[in-house]
């Protein structure tokens, strides 16, 4: 596992790995069941890993108090990771939810509690909630970290906008989004954005809910096909990346997901990386094996890239002409 720094405003070595504990419990009737859990978190940490991802809302709470148990004896050696909005309740006060203090200071509690910990190295909110107004957001971020329960602050799908007006208030260190060959919509904004401010990067869904592992191809069984929420499905552009990431797999001797995984790892951020069972998180730390050279990087942008939309296409006419 390779370690970099977090972004440039800090010094913290982070492994550029991060594992997503979404699935780590079954209270929402999907997750890793209880015998599988150690055998995930055991393999992530033998390689290295110190990074974990978590919200309060992942499995209604239990996913949080699964990771403090694995952390209790060794907190010092981990960066956690967590985030609020939606709440750990499964039927929460509507003045329970949102990014607005009162949530923020029972959220940060909350999590602390499950987590067995005085503090939270990264804490965001994990939703723009539309209503929240940004220095409120700033203000209460900020004081957490001036009483010591929180490290590092960062934001998780927030518009562009909006999380540079919050880095332009606070030292904001972070910014999560979905990113991967089928959602290269950050490209636009996103990451522009985090470049400029320095934020640490973080991609959630770098498999695209599995997409990415052609395994839907083959008619099995996930994340997509038990939930009619997702928006990715194979189609006519998604089949084109699929064709290529099958080829390029063929090449260097990998697996589709492992060399999507490894492209995801060539965009100076970080990969988050779920896992349900212990064949999910050993399949995809084999990525850090996988060496793609520059032709393969090239194939891959070339035939997952986006119209960036105005004002960039107009921009990119207009200054070749300097």
């Amino acid at each position: 596992m390779k370690y970099k720094l977090f972004g440039t405003q800090t010094g913290l070595p982070a492994s550029e790995v991060i594992l997503g504990a979404a699935s780590l419990g079954q209270r929402r009737g999907y997750g890793a069941v209880a015998e599988d859990i150690p055998g995930i978190l055991g393999a992530y940490a033998d390689a290295g890993g110190n990074f974990i991802d978590i919200a309060d809302q992942y499995q209604f709470g239990e996913a949080e108090e699964i990771v403090g148990r694995f952390i209790e004896s060794n907190r010092q050696d981990f960066i956690i990771c967590t985030k609020y909005t939606l709440s750990s309740e499964k039927v929460a006060a509507q003045g329970n939810m949102g990014n607005h203090r009162k949530a923020m200071r029972q959220a940060v509690e909350g999590s602390l509690k499950r987590l067995k910990t005085d503090y939270i190295d990264l804490y965001m909110p994990h939703f723009d909630d539309g209503l929240t107004p940004i220095e409120e957001i700033a203000r209460g971020l900020e004081d957490l970290t001036k009483s010591g329960k929180v490290l590092y602050t960062g934001l998780a799908n927030f518009p562009a906008w909006k999380a540079a007006a919050v880095a332009s208030g606070i030292r904001l260190n972070a910014l999560q989004m979905e990113y991967n060959l089928v959602q290269r919509t950050a490209d636009r904004e996103l990451i522009g954005m985090a470049n400029y401010f320095g934020l640490g990067k973080m991609f959630y869904s770098p498999l695209a809910g599995g997409l990415l592992t052609g395994k839907y191809r083959k008619g099995e069984a996930g994340r997509l096909t038990i939930s009619t929420s997702g928006t990715y499905r194979e189609n006519a552009v998604t089949s084109t990346i699929l064709d290529e990431l099958e080829a390029i797999a063929s090449e260097v001797e990998a697996t589709p997901g492992q060399v999507a995984l490894a492209w995801i790892l060539t965009k100076d951020a970080f990969a988050i990386i779920g896992a349900r069972t212990l064949r999910h998180i050993q399949d995809g730390l084999r990525a850090l094996e996988v060496k793609l050279d520059p032709d393969h990087v090239t194939r891959l942008d070339k035939v997952s890239s986006i119209d960036l939309g105005y004002p960039h296409d107009l921009l990119k006419t207009v200054q070749k002409s300097y």
